[in-house]
């Protein structure tokens, strides 16, 4: 039984059946380094006792059984190790281990934050398919963008703009900060892999073997780098992110050269933003398209890949969010005293108002809806619902477009 996996690009990802046996580990090949980079959502905002929801679904379910050991606690994986370098503000830290649950957003980089992003299953699915060691090299952090944070060397300084002088932000010499921070974070761990990967012995070396960006919240949100364009323009007003994506492809693959030779040709996968499920705002399709054009150049055809996000989007739990955001709309009206609305004269005192918002929660969002809510979301909808479920299908669907480029197709005797 096969299954298929479509992405943007022109690639059809064939997957075997679930329930493959893993091919047995061989320390003497050589480590298979992935890269995982971005912003908040590479972090993962999904807390781990959401991840139980996956049982209610047959299609997710078997993911999930892989996703823990028969007694219910979750996998450890024997071959994948992971360095994770995240953080707030300017305090990076590093985590370090073997891959399992807990590698997601962490206040504190070295402790388990008690969520998890993409590379929880991503490292899953590698591991089921190929017998040779792994790391995974994640570096994320929330908040960044890819026009100023990440923006890459090609791209030249960022050229602050009229807001950015008034508010006092976005400062030249911090421009592409981001971007500098995790190429030389890959090359710190390549440079002293046995402290990362236990057993690691030099003679066996690495090959770098996957490239994986799950970012896109500040650049879409952003009106000043990308200002609105008239309403009867046929332009992409992100058109720019297509170009800045472009320009991070060649420079990391050309900054990582000196590391392994072969990085000229580094399979590259785009996760392209997916708030909001197959019912996105116009800008945001302008974005998702903008995020997706480069896997369509000439010049990374057969070698990058974008994969839609969007189709793991949990549509029920994303109507009890819209649910609440009439709540929050609602209660909002009262407090400001908005004309045609309950307390547009101030009339009702700030008992009342919690009295009315609360009966009008009870009936706009039922108890089914509110148990449903807390077993499967987490977080906000810019954070896709911190919702395990989805993460765990976002990371499955990355390490196949990443063994499809790679030529494996999941055959994991290579």
């Amino acid at each position: 039984m096969l299954r298929c996996v479509c992405l943007v690009g022109c690639l059809l990802v064939v997957i075997p059946a679930r329930g493959e046996t893993p091919a047995e580990p061989s320390s003497s090949k050589p480590l298979q380094v992935y890269i995982l980079a971005g912003q908040s959502n590479m972090e993962g905002h999904a807390k781990v006792e959401t991840i139980d929801y996956m049982s209610e679904d047959p299609q997710s379910k078997s993911l999930l059984a892989k996703m823990r050991n028969e007694d219910g606690t979750f996998r450890v994986c024997d071959r994948v190790s992971i360095s994770y370098l995240t953080g707030r503000g300017d305090n990076s830290g590093e985590g370090v281990g073997k891959l399992t649950t807990g590698y997601g957003s962490r206040p504190k980089p070295s402790e388990d934050g008690g969520k998890i992003g993409p590379e929880f299953t991503f490292g899953l699915t590698i591991e089921e398919h190929t017998d040779a060691p792994v790391l995974l090299i994640k570096t994320a952090w929330g908040g960044k963008s890819l026009f100023y944070d990440f923006r890459p060397p090609s791209a030249g300084v960022y050229p602050r703009t009229k807001n950015d002088i008034e508010r006092d932000r976005n400062h030249e010499e911090d421009s592409g900060k981001y971007y500098r921070l995790m190429v030389q974070h890959v090359k710190s761990v390549l440079r002293d892999l046995d402290r990362v990967v236990p057993g690691y012995q030099d003679d066996q070396g690495f090959e770098l073997a996957g490239f994986v960006w799950f970012q896109g919240w500040n650049d879409v949100v952003n009106r000043d780098v990308y200002p609105r364009l008239p309403a009867d323009s046929e332009q992409n007003r992100f058109e720019k992110y297509s170009e800045w994506m472009a320009d991070f492809i060649r420079d990391v693959r050309s900054d990582l050269g000196d590391v392994d030779s072969s990085a000229a040709e580094l399979p590259f996968v785009i996760g392209v933003m997916g708030v909001d499920g197959e019912h996105p705002s116009p800008d945001h399709q302008q974005f998702r398209d903008a995020m997706a054009a480069p896997a369509k150049m000439d010049a990374f055809r057969g070698n990058v890949v974008a994969v839609p996000t969007g189709p793991y989007w949990d549509e029920p739990l994303g109507a009890i969010a819209s649910k609440f955001g009439e709540v929050r709309q609602k209660s909002y009206q009262l407090r400001t005293k908005q004309r045609g609305h309950e307390n547009h004269d101030g009339s009702m005192s700030k008992e009342q108002q919690a009295e009315f918002m609360q009966e009008f929660e009870r009936e706009l969002i039922s108890e089914e809806e509110l148990t449903l809510w807390k077993r499967g979301a987490s977080n906000a909808g810019y954070h896709y619902l911190g919702c395990g479920k989805t993460m765990a299908q976002i990371g499955e669907a990355f390490a196949w477009a990443v063994l499809e480029l790679q030529g494996n197709s999941g055959d994991s005797s290579n």
